[in-house]
């Protein structure tokens, strides 16, 4: 297993944790269970949260704290039994039957609750993490196997790079894309409240979606690096279910496109959005317009796309769990 990791210090390993974009998020059946089956296109970007592990001698507990600035993060912290990253590891455990533990310590800058997968993300660079620190050696598709038993978005970034999503998460593959890809940016606004994903996804309605696109389109966009077929491209099912719910995040959409984004969406069910932008001089001009254009003091960042990823999963790069 290969794992991009920030620093080895006394206390332990620190890793960066990214969060993610949907470039093209479709609902695309309900099943029985109440599930739904989705298609989508998820890409990391520079935007990290921290982690520090430090190996002990079998108990698992976690720790977070906000770094100063993001005070968007800052409710509803789950406590350290109830937070995926004690869920992963102790499922780790379980897996392998291992006897060591961890001390985990998260430093948030993904806000919480906002459609960016920063739970996710933190509960698959802790499984990568651990599976390396403890020894414990696990495939590629077994570790996405425990990932996906936790969280739908976690197999994807286990593999760690762009992908294409299929069923309830749990089909997985790896995707094409432009080294131009690489060169683009993100500006990314959040409101300063959660959207409970369950609520959205019962509200969702197909036939007051409007403006259904392919995901060829997009896929082709990123396969070529097309900027503007991939601006044009963007997709989120949901984003008219969730206007609908909160007008605010609508309001802060417009917002980001009048201040320059060329191509505007929701992540994931929200509340967070972000604009594309072809490099970073643009991104944070437009990041600059937003803050004075809105009038409110709401929580903005800049962040490079990761077509490539930072985490590379070892084992078959295309799983279904």
């Amino acid at each position: 297993m290969s794992l991009t990791v920030q620093r080895t210090i006394a206390e332990g390993i620190g890793c960066k944790s990214p969060a993610k974009i949907n470039l093209f998020l479709d609902v695309v059946g309900k099943r029985a269970n109440g599930y739904h089956d989705i298609q989508s296109i998820i890409m990391p970007v520079s935007l990290a949260d921290d982690i520090n592990i430090e190996i002990t001698g079998g108990a698992v507990q976690t720790t977070v704290e906000i770094e100063n600035g993001h005070s968007c993060c800052d409710f509803r912290l789950p406590d350290s039994e109830s937070n995926i990253a004690t869920k992963i590891a102790r499922a780790l455990q379980k897996e392998t039957g291992c006897q060591k533990g961890a001390k985990i310590h998260i430093t948030k800058r993904i806000p919480v609750g906002g459609g960016m997968g920063g739970g996710s993300s933190n509960a698959a660079t802790v499984l990568m993490t651990l599976d390396n620190l403890w020894g414990t050696g696990l495939s590629g598709d077994r570790l996405i196997s425990i990932g996906a038993s936790i969280g739908c978005d976690i197999p994807a970034f286990i593999i760690g790079k762009t992908v294409m999503v299929e069923g309830v998460g749990d089909i997985v593959r790896t995707m094409k894309v432009s080294e131009k890809c690489a060169d683009w940016w993100v500006t990314m606004v959040n409101p300063g409240f959660q959207v409970p994903t369950a609520d959205i996804y019962t509200r969702y309605d197909s036939v007051l979606t409007s403006s259904r696109k392919d995901i060829n389109n997009i896929s082709f966009a990123l396969k070529t690096g097309d900027f503007g077929q991939a601006a044009e491209g963007l997709f989120n099912g949901l984003q008219d279910t969730v206007f609908r719910k909160y007008p605010l995040i609508a309001v802060f959409a417009e917002a980001l496109s009048r201040a320059g984004s060329e191509g505007v969406l929701l992540c994931g069910s929200g509340a967070s959005l972000f604009g594309l932008a072809r490099s970073e001089a643009q991104a944070r001009e437009v990041e600059a317009r937003l803050n004075r254009d809105l009038g409110v003091d709401a929580w903005t960042a800049v962040a490079r796309l990761l077509p490539d990823g930072v985490m590379v999963a070892h084992g078959p790069l295309e799983a279904r769990v």
